[in-house]
């Protein structure tokens, strides 16, 4: 079968790396894959080793920088001319089908559609704000789409008010493992922070729901009372929230915690990075749809501390493979790290539960066999 896949960055990030083990399968199934990007990136390398044929339109992607009127004109143009691009692609191809990956790519629908080719959209999102939008892009996901992957519950049940329930389709994230597997000295290593202090770490783009600035919030509050603990963030911000950087800055010296925290900024290494952590946070401020990011501190036998929304409810066994906080109170969420920080054992403990239950229920044969009856 040819498939035409559509993504809209061309980064090593959570969505990219599913794209990524969705196509290695795919071409190991036999499938001649063509996937359209709009720029070049760390992603490239990756898909042209696993054999993907590539191709470059500018696609139109919604970004929040083009939420002007401006912008909205801007898009309406890129996206005409990528819905023409595409079309052509596909009757060069001899495209079967369509594959969509994430709600920021819409012109692959609306070619899809216009053929008359089947048409399949994962969704890695909730988007319940601006109203308008959320109402906008689940409309479209319904009418133009012969089948919804969502990667969680959680996502199922946001666009289950807009979306058919039998065009959804729940398919939890799967990666390969093997390189979480590993344990390296790296990260203490390179920033020379001693064995005897804890790491508490965050991986994930710079942006304003992602929790960066909570993240330093709660630093701030542990450090008021644990002087052996480093803070380190890796990740880089998304094209066009580079001004947070000046926030996290500020928030930086308003909680005198600069000798706390590194900043390693975006790594291909992260896997080994990750090893070095004692305890992993994910402290996204709005609900994350299901964050790869979860598996692969897990499957690093790390204890998770996420806020209790959206898809870390699903991953995250409270008391048993990690802890759920609040999403705006870093005092109580503090409060609740301390229970990690001064037991070493539980976080052995919970960091080997974690492992276990990652192998067990997301692993990547799973992830490829339920995609694989979903697309063929």
């Amino acid at each position: 079968m040819n498939i035409l896949i559509l993504h809209g960055s061309s980064d090593l990030y959570g969505a990219s790396k599913i794209l990524l083990v969705t196509v290695n399968f795919l071409k190991k199934r036999g499938h001649h894959v063509t996937v359209i990007l709009t720029e070049d990136g760390p992603l490239v390398a990756c898909l042209q080793q696993a054999g993907a044929e590539l191709v470059f339109i500018r696609l139109g992607i919604l970004r929040r920088k083009y939420k002007s009127v401006q912008g909205i004109l801007n898009r309406l143009s890129v996206l005409r001319k990528a819905y023409y691009a595409i079309k052509q692609v596909i009757r060069e191809k001899n495209i079967s089908l369509v594959y969509s990956n994430t709600t920021a790519v819409l012109a692959g629908a609306f070619a899809a559609k216009s053929l008359g080719i089947k048409h399949v959209w994962h969704v890695h999102e909730i988007i319940e704000h601006p109203k308008l939008l959320y109402r906008f892009l689940g409309k479209l996901l319904n009418h133009y789409s012969d089948i919804v992957i969502v990667v969680s519950e959680a996502v199922k049940k946001s666009w289950g008010k807009f979306v058919a329930q039998d065009k959804m389709h729940v398919i939890y994230n799967g990666i390969d493992y093997t390189p979480y597997l590993q344990l390296s000295g790296k990260l203490r290593t390179e920033t020379g922070i001693s064995d005897d202090t804890i790491i508490i770490g965050m991986i994930g783009r710079v942006h304003p729901w992602k929790g960066q600035e909570y993240f330093l919030q709660i630093a701030a509050e542990l450090s008021k009372k644990y002087t052996h603990l480093r803070f380190v963030m890796i990740g880089d911000a998304y094209p066009g929230n580079e001004y947070l950087y000046k926030r996290l800055d500020r928030i930086i010296k308003e909680k005198n915690i600069g000798t706390l925290v590194t900043d390693l900024g975006y790594r291909a290494d992260a896997a080994e990075l990750l090893s070095g952590f004692d305890i992993f946070v994910l402290p996204s401020t709005s609900p994350d749809p299901f964050p790869t990011v979860i598996l692969e501190a897990m499957a690093s036998a790390k204890p998770v501390v996420a806020t209790a929304q959206g898809g870390p409810l699903e991953m995250v066994d409270e008391n048993i493979t990690g802890l759920l906080i609040e999403p705006d109170n870093p005092y109580q969420a503090s409060l609740m790290i301390e229970k990690l920080v001064t037991d070493k054992q539980l976080r052995i403990k919970m960091g080997e539960a974690g492992r276990k239950k990652v192998l067990a229920t997301y692993s990547s044969e799973a992830f490829e066999n339920k995609m694989i009856k979903v697309l063929e």
